[in-house]
């Protein structure tokens, strides 16, 4: 392996980790918007605030890193894709801006009118900001990022079935994410109704993140034949995993075993994109810019080994530690929801 796939490696380790953590952030922003007003929506946001208060801001550690790396390490591609992707990627940049503002007003305004708007803009925020990221890796699969600043078509690189079909996969995927965890959480917070809940749209999620992964292949193999075929190939093996782990999960959400479902939901999740890396594979833009023609110097990618080594040693361990206080409950930034039975529209049947 050259210096240059193990800096590329060390960018797709942060886009996955982003893509796992954030993705399920921007899952529980949908079902935030998707819980309604009134009685009806307040414990399942309840719930959803409680579990990802003190975590959510962390997981966009993992989104700088990735950028850091991309501009550090393969400058000519930065520059490629935020060029000719300037505009969804600056739609994705006010999504977490607004998503972020949402969550955190929806706490602290003074009036119900003010909190209602907040908790919209933190959900619509939460579904825009993945689909627009989904946009750019479509436009990136299907060869439309020519190599150099402002080459590729301002509109129809991202504007297109490809890049519309994974933006709409990059939020469903988020909210299949979402739902297991929250299962996990209700059951952390004594809540079988709530629990009931998320079993009910985990399994939705899955089943539309399916079709719309069927979707995508056939596009793949229209618009993107050089990934689709690489997908049939070497990648063959990581699909087969990704696959298998989401039947898994469906299965043991569908017979009440809770154990092992969030460890198979991540698998099945981390299967797909570094599926998608191996059919890249040498290529950071498809076809036209290979990782080793795009790689920096070599002394720059020794530095930003060293860089990433420190960040195993520093900042895994700080993030491990606050995911751990928060799974045992000696962080809680809001009240977690109380057990009321059937109330508030959830009943037994999790409806």
């Amino acid at each position: 392996m050259s210096e240059a796939d193990a800096v590329a490696g060390v960018l797709l380790v942060g886009a996955t980790m982003y893509a796992v953590f954030g993705g399920a952030d921007f899952g529980a922003g949908l079902w935030s918007l998707l819980a309604g007003g009134g009685d009806s929506g307040r414990r399942p946001r309840a719930l959803i605030d409680w579990a990802i208060g003190p975590v959510w801001e962390a997981n966009h550690v993992w989104l700088i890193f990735t950028l850091v790396v991309l501009w550090t390490g393969f400058s000519t591609a930065f520059a490629s894709i935020f060029s000719t992707l300037f505009i969804p990627l600056s739609l994705a940049a006010l999504g977490i801006v607004l998503r972020g503002s949402g969550f955190a007003f929806q706490h602290t305004a003074r009036r119900a009118r003010g909190r209602a708007l907040a908790v919209r803009f933190f959900g619509l925020a939460s579904v825009l900001t993945p689909f627009f990221m989904g946009t750019v890796v479509g436009a990136i699969a299907g060869e439309r990022v020519p190599v150099g600043n402002e080459t590729g078509d301002l509109v129809t690189s991202w504007l297109n079935p490809l890049s519309l079909v994974l933006g709409a996969l990059f939020v469903v995927t988020g909210a299949y994410l979402s739902a297991v965890f929250l299962v996990s959480e209700a059951r952390r917070a004594g809540t079988p109704d709530l629990e009931r809940y998320f079993v009910k749209r985990a399994l939705g999620a899955a089943l539309a993140a399916g079709t719309l992964a069927v979707a995508g292949l056939i596009v793949l193999h229209r618009d993107a034949r050089f990934v689709f075929d690489s997908l049939e190939g070497d990648a063959l093996p990581l699909v087969i995993v990704s696959f298998a782990s989401g039947l898994a999960v469906l299965f043991l959400l569908h017979r009440g075993i809770r154990r092992g479902a969030r460890v198979l939901a991540v698998v099945a999740v981390v299967a797909v994109i570094w599926a998608w890396g191996v059919a890249q594979h040498p290529y950071l833009l498809p076809q036209v810019l290979t990782i080793d023609a795009a790689a920096a110097p070599g002394n720059t990618l020794t530095a930003v080994l060293i860089v990433f080594g420190i960040a195993l040693v520093v900042v895994v361990p700080a993030l491990a530690l606050l995911f751990t206080l928060v799974q045992r409950n000696f962080v809680e930034e809001t009240e977690r929801p109380a057990y009321e039975g059937r109330t508030a529209g959830i009943g037994p049947s999790g409806g």
